[in-house]
């Protein structure tokens, strides 16, 4: 890695070896989703889930197939926690996994986050509330509809974690072009997630805006920093 920036990023955030006392607080978040057996009636309004076409789903089902696995979950808490993120916004809610993990990493900084389904967006939002999370605020609705209502002129971080679909990623990252900053991070999930995915982010690499990219195979980084040369990057996690 050539770049001085993306250097430090990978050795003193992706890899980091620091032992943090919230690293228990994001592995039992998870656990406790997982024991939850209380059926929630879902509204989907992206691709739906990959396992299973049943509009009634258990929390414990849920986070099991779809939400953020442990070694996501703090990689978002280093990312927030390195880059001192002070406006977050999640274009994805689910359970909050990822929220509770970027709420975490900054405790000063305040995370938006945006979730589809009014059932899940109220059980997550009290949940967060349950243990102690006062930094997160969700609200529900469709992202194309509640994007262009939010207040925040610009943010630090924006994770896109919601609708895996080829076009509402290209619309979503066009709608939200007008609130970056020079160092601001947008991070796509899921890019192989179909061919569609890996097309959109192809797409995104080659826009004049963006500057660095680094592809994880899970995750997609964006950066718009001006006085980078146009690099990407592929970095193993």
């Amino acid at each position: 890695v050539h770049s001085p920036f993306v250097y430090n990023l990978v050795t003193k955030c992706f890899y980091s070896k620091t032992n943090s006392a919230d690293y228990t607080l994001i592995s039992n978040y998870k656990k406790t989703l997982l024991k939850n057996n209380t059926v929630i009636e879902i509204t989907d309004l992206g691709t739906g889930s990959m396992y299973t076409k049943n509009n009634n789903r258990s929390i414990k089902s849920i986070a099991k197939n779809s939400g953020a696995a442990i070694k996501r979950a703090k990689l978002l808490y280093h990312l927030a926690n390195y880059f001192k993120f002070n406006n977050s916004l999640e274009l994805g809610t689910s359970l909050g996994i990822s929220t509770h993990a970027i709420a975490l990493g900054n405790t000063n900084g305040k995370i938006t986050s945006i979730e589809g389904c009014p059932k899940i967006a109220q059980f997550t939002s009290q949940n967060l509330k349950d243990k102690k999370i006062t930094n997160a605020e969700i609200l529900i609705g469709d992202f194309s509809k509640v994007i262009p209502k939010l207040h925040q002129d610009a943010f630090d971080f924006i994770l896109f974690d919601g609708n895996h679909n080829k076009q509402a990623t290209l619309d979503y990252f066009d709608l939200l072009l007008p609130k970056i900053h020079n160092d601001t991070v947008f991070i796509f999930d899921d890019i192989y997630w179909s061919k569609g995915m890996t097309e959109a982010w192809d797409m995104i690499k080659q826009h004049p805006k963006v500057t660095v990219t680094i592809d994880t195979f899970q995750y997609g980084f964006v950066f718009f920093r001006t006085e980078q040369v146009k690099e990407h990057f592929t970095i193993r996690l």
